[in-house]
């Protein structure tokens, strides 16, 4: 039997002998399970587009948070005008959406396990939304801090294996930091012109993830307090407008867009907070195009 790190049998052909991996010291591993997990294939082996042809688009989980148990912490106004309009946007494409306010870290925990343990065997995919405070690193709950991580690896494939091969979607409104982006200004130049196969096949358990930041590691996230947030105002117009006409990747291109281009921060009663800029951020562990196709 070959080594861990040596290619394995795809296709009844087997890979290039020289692979390997950037171990740990002494070719130690962080994991050394190896048993064979198989789960029902909901999607052709080289189909293009993720199926999104089950009985239910799936379910979408929001966790809002405006006040915090958290001395530090201001309360999020605001919050709930993004809850709202997110809840409406998701309906509209034909999610079962659930809203949590206000939890405590241990009642998420909680929530998550349950949705985990579910069958999502006739659900086209997962959606996950965090309305909060956050740091680097960081997404606070009512009571405490945690990582991200312990809210999304609850979906890998051994631990979700109805969701395999799906799309999981998490949109994440928080601030990564307290950096600031005064932002650039591009000016027109003299020089400008105006002018599949359906055989089993084995995929990464941490495959079909998507995470999409409001703004990039180390920064602020900036929140309207009558209109929302602005990555939140962006994805439900982009959702609204064009979520059963482009892919997902296109959508989050132009809420990139709709950030960078149409936002700048107002505060002249502190000029070291004024007209500041932001920029979205999205993780992709896709495979496939995800469109959400009128059921």
């Amino acid at each position: 039997m070959g080594s861990p790190i040596e290619g394995t049998p795809i296709d009844g052909k087997a890979e290039s002998k020289n692979d390997t991996t950037d171990a740990l010291p002494g070719g130690m591993t962080r994991n050394h399970s190896n048993a064979a997990r198989v789960a029902r294939m909901p999607t052709d082996r080289y189909a293009s587009e993720y199926n999104m042809r089950h009985n239910k688009r799936g379910m979408a989980i929001v966790f809002n948070h405006e006040h915090f148990d958290i001395p530090t912490l201001k309360s999020r106004t605001g919050t709930n005008v993004d809850c709202e309009n997110l809840r409406h946007t998701l309906e509209t494409l034909q999610f079962d959406v659930v809203v949590h306010k206000d939890l405590r870290l241990t009642d998420i925990h909680q929530k998550i396990e349950n949705l985990a343990n579910a069958d999502h065997s006739e659900h086209d995919c997962l959606l996950i939304s965090i309305l909060s405070h956050g740091e680097l690193g960081y997404i606070y709950a009512k009571d405490t801090h945690y990582k991200l991580e312990n809210i999304w690896s609850f979906f890998t494939a051994p631990r979700c294996p109805t969701l395999a091969g799906k799309p999981k979607l998490f949109f994440i409104q928080a601030c990564q930091g307290d950096r600031l982006d005064g932002g650039i200004t591009l000016s027109r130049t003299e020089t400008d012109s105006s002018d599949s196969q359906s055989m089993a096949y084995k995929i990464p358990i941490h495959a079909d993830f998507l995470i999409a930041y409001s703004t990039i590691p180390g920064y602020y996230s900036w929140r309207n307090t009558t209109k929302g947030s602005w990555f939140m105002q962006c994805l439900c117009q982009e959702l609204e407008q064009n979520g059963k006409k482009y892919d997902i990747l296109t959508l989050l291109t132009f809420v990139c867009q709709r950030v960078a281009i149409d936002f700048e921060s107002n505060t002249p009663d502190n000029p070291i907070m004024h007209q500041q800029k932001q920029i979205p951020c999205i993780t992709t562990m896709l495979t496939r195009l995800l469109r959400f196709h009128e059921k």
